[in-house]
């Protein structure tokens, strides 16, 4: 069995397109990532099964010449699972819309903490002043991380 390249380019471009969306902060991005994605699982799953072949009914043709059910099958889930995810999303997005007046996902204010939050250059074990140190740093990351949604 050999696979068409364009068609194996076509797959990889739908893949990185689509994770590339879902990884954005707008709600519809990530629809039309979900949408993308399906697409290309959708191709990939017909690609992997092989060329055309004939009905899978006994009787009419050689069993050699069968076309295999499963990719088929495969595809006709992923295309439910698909739909099933984009209803979802559209309704999700609608929702934060109505809601907040746009579908862009905000910053938690936990995730700013973390993200300021800068690794320790000492062990995991520490002694009773480094608890302190430790917890005047995080009471600073809050603290700027409440300035910084003041300017907002």
């Amino acid at each position: 069995m050999t696979i068409n390249l364009v068609m194996a380019l076509t797959v990889g471009v739908l893949y990185a397109v689509g994770f590339t969306l879902l990884l954005s902060r707008s709600l519809m991005r990530v629809l039309i990532g979900v949408v993308v994605l399906g697409h290309g699982t959708n191709l990939l799953l017909q690609l992997a099964g092989g060329p055309p072949g004939r009905p899978p009914i006994v009787g009419t043709a050689p069993t050699e010449s069968f076309a295999d059910p499963l990719p088929q099958a495969l595809a006709l889930t992923a295309i439910v699972i698909t739909f099933a995810l984009t209803t979802f999303l559209l309704a999700l997005g609608y929702r934060a819309f109505v809601l907040v007046g746009h579908d862009e996902v905000q910053d938690d204010v936990e995730d700013r903490r973390i993200s300021r939050q800068k690794t320790p250059s000492a062990p995991l074990e520490a002694d009773d002043g480094d608890e302190d140190a430790l917890e005047r740093a995080d009471d600073e990351v809050e603290a700027q991380a409440a300035r910084g949604q003041e300017r907002s």
